[in-house]
């Protein structure tokens, strides 16, 4: 295996992780819960989930240099299902499938010197630099939901992300 595609995995393995583990932390969600909004500032709590879950596949589609519409109507879907936890999940893996099966489809050239750029920015970055920001992107805001369970008195800790 060479190291590259061997460091893919590794990222697509974390990433996999991050799905995984935001999906257990949204099952225990209750409904009741949805609208809790830590400052008035901030996102409720379903807002935060319809945004994580909306990552891997909005992501990809900023990184294919969609159009800002096409990223507005994923997330206006992904807000359609409100509160349905089976489908936000559905959502999030669907994402991450079609991340996976683009990044797949890429040269190792392509992947390391390929640049796009998305529509808020003016430069591009590398297809390599984008998968490492979906993986953060992704590790944020689930840091960010566990903190709204947290200072909701869920019984949640270190060993819900791990």
């Amino acid at each position: 295996m060479s190291q590259l595609v061997e460091m893919k995995q590794l990222l697509f393995e974390e990433l996999e992780h991050i799905v995984k583990t935001s999906s257990n932390l949204i099952m225990k969600i209750s409904d009741k819960d949805w609208d809790y909004r830590p400052a008035s500032n901030m996102r409720s709590l379903l807002e935060l989930v319809h945004h994580l879950v909306s990552v891997p596949g909005a992501d990809l589609l900023i990184m294919r240099e969609k159009p800002e519409e096409e990223v507005r109507q994923l997330e206006g879907a992904i807000a359609a299902d409100g509160g349905d936890k089976d489908k936000l999940i559905a959502w999030m893996n669907k994402g991450l499938a079609d991340l996976k099966s683009y990044m797949d489809g890429l040269s190792d050239d392509d992947f390391l010197h390929k640049k796009t750029t998305p529509f808020y920015l003016e430069h591009g970055s590398a297809q390599a630099k984008w998968l490492i920001e979906v993986v953060t992107h992704a590790q944020h805001h689930r840091a960010q939901m566990f903190n709204y369970l947290k200072a909701q008195g869920y019984e949640v800790s270190m060993f819900d992300l791990y």
